[in-house]
C-alpha cells in the first residue's frame, strides 16, 4: 500500500523553487568557472566568524541552545530593541514557512507580486493557502498594489522584499513606512530585507516593535557570508515573536551556526569591506553590460538584473549559454522582468569570466539555428 498522504499533498507538484548550482553541475558534470547565480557573497564569511565556528565544532556532540539566547541577545542590542523581539530560525526561508505555518490554512488568501521571490509562495502552498499575484510597477514591486489586494480578499499576510530579488531595486523608507501603517489590521506584513545591508540607509524605515500585524526577516546569508549555515532571524512584536516558540523547531539552528552569526555580527569592519566589495562588482557588470549595448536596472542588492533588450526566451537563451560555459546564473521567470539576466557580485575572476562569455552568449541567443 503506498502512504496515505494528505488530500493537499497529493495536489502539490514534486518541485523545489530553485535547481541550485550544484545540480547544474552534476548535469554539466563538471564545476563552473563562476558561480554568480545564487546571490551568495563570494566574498565569504568574516575571519573572526570561521573562526568561532572551528571552535564551536569542537563541542559539536553537545544540543545546540534552543533559545539562541547570546545571538538573540546580540541582535537585539544591534538593533536596539528588546531580546523579546527577535526570533532566530533556519535562515529567511525557514522562517517564511513557520511564519505561514502560523497564520495560514487551506482556502486562506495572501498576497504576493507576481515574480517575487518563489520560497515565500512554496510555503503558502505548501500549507493550502491561495496566493493573489499582482504584476510590478516597472521594475519595482507595488505597495499600493499589494495593499488593495489585501483589502479586497481579506488577506492573511502580505510578502513584500525591500531591497527586491529578483529584480534589485528597492523603495525608500517612507513609502515602506506608509505600507506599513496603510496595512489592514488583521493582515501580517511580511517584509523580507535579506539585503539591506547592501542598501542605502535611506530604504530601510525604523523598527518599531510596538506594531502588532509588521514582522521583518533578515538573514546572515548575504552580506555576512554565511548562506551556507542558514540561519537567520526575524523582528516583530512580542506577541508575535513569542508564536514562533509553538511551531518552530527548537534545536533547528545549530550551534556552529549561532557562534559564526555572533561573531559575525561583531566584526562590523570587515562587513564594510564586503559592503565595498559589492558596490565596485555592480559597477563593473554595470560596465560588462555596457561594453555589450545593455543597460542594467539600478541595484541596493549584491546582484545586478541586466537587461537583456529583448524577451524573456531570448533572455533564456542567453543564461543558458553561459550556463553551458560555466557562468552560473539566474533570470526572473515572469515576464516582463523575464527579459534580464541576473548577475550575483563577484571576484574579478568571476566577472572576468561573465564578460568573456556574455557577447558570446548574446551572439549565440540572437541566433538559436
Amino acid at each position: 500500500m503506498p502512504p496515505r498522504f494528505t488530500d493537499l499533498v497529493k495536489t502539490l507538484p514534486e518541485s523545489v523553487p530553485f535547481v541550485g548550482p550544484e545540480t547544474h553541475e552534476r548535469q554539466r558534470g563538471k564545476p563552473f568557472i563562476a558561480r554568480i547565480g545564487a546571490n551568495e557573497s563570494v566574498f565569504g564569511p568574516s575571519p573572526k566568524a570561521v573562526k568561532a565556528m572551528c571552535a564551536a565544532a569542537e563541542d559539536v556532540w553537545k544540543y545546540c541552545d534552543a533559545e539562541s539566547y547570546e545571538l538573540k541577545h546580540a541582535l537585539a542590542a544591534h538593533h536596539d530593541v528588546a531580546a523579546e523581539n527577535i526570533v532566530i530560525g533556519e535562515g529567511i526561508d525557514g522562517l517564511l514557512g513557520l511564519v505561514v505555518r502560523m497564520l495560514v490554512e487551506q482556502a486562506d488568501t495572501v498576497i504576493t507580486s507576481a515574480g517575487a521571490y518563489p520560497t515565500f509562495n512554496y510555503h503558502v502552498t505548501g500549507f493550502g493557502g491561495e496566493l493573489i499575484k499582482v504584476p510590478y510597477a516597472g521594475d519595482y514591486e507595488d505597495p499600493d498594489a499589494l495593499l488593495d489586494a489585501a483589502r479586497a480578499h481579506d488577506a492573511k499576510l502580505v510578502y513584500i522584499a525591500n531591497p527586491d530579488n529578483p529584480m534589485g531595486t528597492a523603495h525608500n523608507a517612507d513609502v515602506i513606512a506608509r505600507m506599513i501603517a496603510e496595512s489592514p489590521e488583521n493582515t501580517v506584513l511580511c517584509l523580507d530585507e535579506a539585503y539591506a545591508e547592501f542598501a542605502d540607509p535611506d530604504i530601510a524605515p525604523p523598527l518599531d516593535t510596538n506594531v502588532p500585524n509588521v514582522i521583518r526577516f533578515r538573514t546572515f546569508s548575504k552580506a555576512y557570508g554565511m548562506a551556507g549555515a542558514r540561519i537567520g532571524y526575524a523582528i516583530a512584536s512580542p506577541e508575535l515573536a513569542r508564536a514562533f516558540d509553538k511551531v518552530r523547531n527548537h534545536f533547528g539552528v545549530n550551534k556552529i551556526a549561532q557562534e559564526g552569526a555572533r561573531a559575525a555580527l561583531e566584526d562590523q569592519a570587515y562587513l564594510a569591506d564586503v559592503q565595498a566589495n559589492v558596490i565596485a562588482a555592480r559597477a563593473r557588470i554595470k560596465a560588462i553590460a555596457a561594453d555589450n549595448g545593455l543597460s542594467v536596472v539600478p541595484s541596493q542588492t549584491n546582484f545586478v538584473a541586466v537587461d537583456c533588450g529583448r524577451d524573456g526566451d531570448f533572455a533564456k537563451r542567453v543564461l543558458s549559454h553561459l550556463v553551458e560555459q560555466g557562468v552560473f546564473v539566474r533570470m526572473p521567470g515572469v515576464p516582463p522582468l523575464d527579459r534580464c539576466i541576473r548577475v550575483s557580485a563577484g571576484t574579478d575572476a568571476d566577472l572576468d569570466a561573465f564578460a568573456a562569455e556574455l557577447p558570446k552568449a548574446l551572439y549565440a541567443a540572437a541566433d538559436p539555428g
